[in-house]
């Protein structure tokens, strides 16, 4: 792509981002001011829980499970949203947080109907990866069971919101990547779903490009294909870190 003489100015008097220093869990480390807590972290192989969020896609910050907490704050923030500053000292894995994390997961779980011995995505499911991660072994909350209907109408896929967690991956990556914004959402709090269009089956969408993208990036069973096997949900995503590496050629 060709560049004006004054966008290339632009590019070559813009200042590169500032590098601060900060300890992530007693390690002394270095990151560049417009990069995430979260980001800092994975680059130094300190893992930190997260659901929502996936490379490639913009930041949402709905799961909650990336909290962290920053000395001389007494409340935690998402990993995946907050920038840092200099000198900060962040802590990804104190008992407080671990059991934050937990009642997040076993809300999660209670809230709609994961039943991983016969979901589609057994052993392939980020939110059964993040159960036994974690150590849940059971729900203390009383499971709410809600009855919503499974859209079988696509041709190829099948969407049960019965297993959603309303991570709104397929929702950004619609938008984002395949400019379609075939998805949504409708309600709040615990009435809220994800919908097609204007909450019309998803057979008979006039926006969907049946590309994929959305059951590709669910962590979940919510979104799956028709006729697949578990072995076979296997998801792939290759498209995303190509995305990620022309965003971030574009910035420079």
């Amino acid at each position: 792509m060709n560049h004006s003489p004054a966008s290339r100015n632009s590019q070559e008097n813009t200042p590169p981002p500032r590098i601060l220093t900060l300890q992530i869990d007693g390690q002394d480390l270095s990151g560049r001011a417009d990069e995430t807590i979260l980001e800092i972290a994975r680059q130094n192989k300190i893992h930190i829980p997260t659901l929502c969020r996936l490379d490639g896609l913009s930041g949402h910050g709905g799961c909650r499970l990336c909290l962290v907490e920053i000395s001389g704050q007494n409340r935690p923030v998402p990993a995946c949203l907050t920038y840092p500053q200099e000198g900060m000292v962040i802590s990804t894995a104190s008992q407080r947080l671990q059991d934050y994390r937990r009642k997040i997961l076993e809300l999660l779980f209670s809230e709609r109907n994961h039943v991983c011995a016969v979901c589609v995505s057994n052993g392939h499911c980020e939110l059964q990866e993040l159960a036994v991660e974690l150590g849940l072994s059971h729900v203390r909350y009383e499971y709410l069971h809600p009855r919503l209907e499974v859209d079988g109408s696509h041709a190829r896929f099948i969407r049960d919101p019965n297993r959603c967690v309303l991570c709104l991956r397929c929702v950004r990556v619609c938008a984002e990547v395949e400019g379609a914004h075939t998805w949504d959402v409708m309600g709040r709090g615990i009435s809220s779903r994800v919908i097609t269009d204007l909450n019309q089956a998803w057979g008979s969408s006039q926006s969907c490009t049946a590309c994929g993208k959305c059951v590709q990036v669910c962590p979940t069973g919510a979104l799956s294909e028709k006729g697949t096997s578990v072995a076979e949900m296997i998801k792939h995503r290759h498209f995303l870190p190509q995305l990620l590496a022309m965003r971030t050629n574009r910035r420079e």
